[in-house]
């Protein structure tokens, strides 16, 4: 594999744990970074924090708030980013009802209540049903604790007011993955059809038995699409 340096852009509430098994695979074969999603509330801000970090260029992968973000870097230097692989996300802007039901959210989260906001917004059970379950809610709740509520707060307000990416998408002549977990609630499969029907490029690619966190739900076959990915030719649908 060549060296082309690749970017991993967390979801919200997440750091680099969440993509610890693609580091763990693909840092011995590509350069690897992971941005944090903090220094912001908005998306383009979070996508110039990102541009000043990055390589001159580079592959870049988001999932969640990480891929509203590696669009709107994308919309902004559109030379720099050589690779688009988009994961669990959505290319339009937040609809006015969704924007709203995050206001009580946002004041729980300041008032203390954090995790039981955490629990909600993700979707996490009382009580996984197997040890795998128990492990991926423990990994969301420890990465969303040690972020903090101010993060959660910034990041809430990024995504209530987040751009519409369709025009950008439609201009993107760069290789492009899209990954769905199957059973996403968040973000669901429809919406993945979308992006990558906007993309002359894009291959979609839907994970079985897998939700909102496939990079830690079904990790081998998340960092084996990513492979093919980072190997494609420029310019060209992947194979």
């Amino acid at each position: 594999m060549g060296a082309e340096p690749l970017v991993l852009l967390p979801d919200m509430m997440s750091d680099a744990r969440l993509f610890a098994p693609q580091i763990e695979a693909l840092s011995r074969e590509v350069p690897v970074m992971v941005m944090p999603m903090t220094g912001g509330d908005s998306i383009a801000r979070l996508a110039r924090n990102l541009l000043e970090a990055a390589p001159p260029r580079f592959a870049v992968a988001g999932l969640g708030l990480g891929g509203m973000v590696a669009m709107e870097a994308l919309a902004q230097s559109r030379d720099r980013v050589t690779r688009l692989c988009l994961m669990d996300t959505s290319a339009q802007a937040e609809l006015a009802s969704v924007a709203a039901a995050r206001e009580p959210r946002i004041i729980r989260a300041r008032t203390g209540r954090l995790a039981e906001v955490i629990r909600e917004e993700m979707g996490l059970p009382a009580a996984a049903l197997d040890a795998q379950g128990r492990q991926l809610a423990e990994t969301v709740m420890r990465m969303a604790l040690d972020l903090g509520p101010e993060v959660f707060v910034a990041q809430s307000r990024a995504l209530q007011r987040r751009p519409d990416q369709q025009a950008t998408l439609r201009r993107a002549r760069t290789p492009a993955l899209v990954i769905c977990g199957e059973e996403d609630r968040l973000y669901p499969l429809r919406r993945h059809e979308f992006i990558a029907q906007l993309m002359p490029l894009a291959r979609l690619e839907v994970i079985p038995g897998a939700g909102h966190l496939p990079t830690l739900e079904r990790p081998r076959l998340v960092t084996a699409l990513l492979r093919r990915w980072l190997l494609a030719p420029a310019g060209r649908v992947l194979a």
